[in-house]
């Protein structure tokens, strides 16, 4: 009797792997959960191509996911500066603070680019100034813009 089965995953089973995952198994929680429930099949010769296949795709989509980032940090950080008006009081202190959605409207006003909120880190911005914004375009790219925030 086999002391271990080789399985890959038609469904990420916790505590096990993720979808696509070659795993070894025992023998009884392959035959009596994994292949009952669909949840695995046997590890073929066919099927480890198949699989082998499906990474190769997905590691392509993944790099021309962070090229198209890159051209998009590109585009971005030529720009220059971006401009927030705000209403400004005593000392160029501003009412209020400038938040990500203004950035991303600026941005968006600028080049047409829609950018992610979420992905943008502001510094404290409490008077008019230059300052310098990050946002993440890629887990692996982030790039840098100047924000000018000047009164209305």
């Amino acid at each position: 009797m086999a002391k271990r089965v080789q399985l890959v995953l038609n469904q990420d089973v916790s505590k096990l792997g993720k979808n696509g995952d070659v795993v070894e198994v025992a023998p009884g929680y392959a035959r009596n959960y994994l292949l009952p429930q669909g949840l695995a099949a046997i590890a073929t010769a066919g099927i480890l191509k198949q699989v082998e296949r499906r990474r190769e795709k997905e590691r392509q989509r993944l790099l021309a996911e962070k090229q198209q980032a890159e051209a998009r940090k590109t585009t971005l950080e030529g720009v220059g500066r971006f401009t927030i008006a705000k209403q400004v009081g005593e000392g160029d202190a501003i009412f209020g603070t400038v938040t990500d959605p203004d950035v991303a409207a600026a941005i968006l006003q600028a080049t047409g680019e829609e950018v992610d909120r979420r992905g943008i880190t502001l510094p404290d911005i409490h008077k008019t100034g230059v300052y310098k914004a990050e946002i993440k375009l890629h887990p692996e790219v982030t790039a840098v813009v100047e924000i000018q925030v000047v009164s209305t």
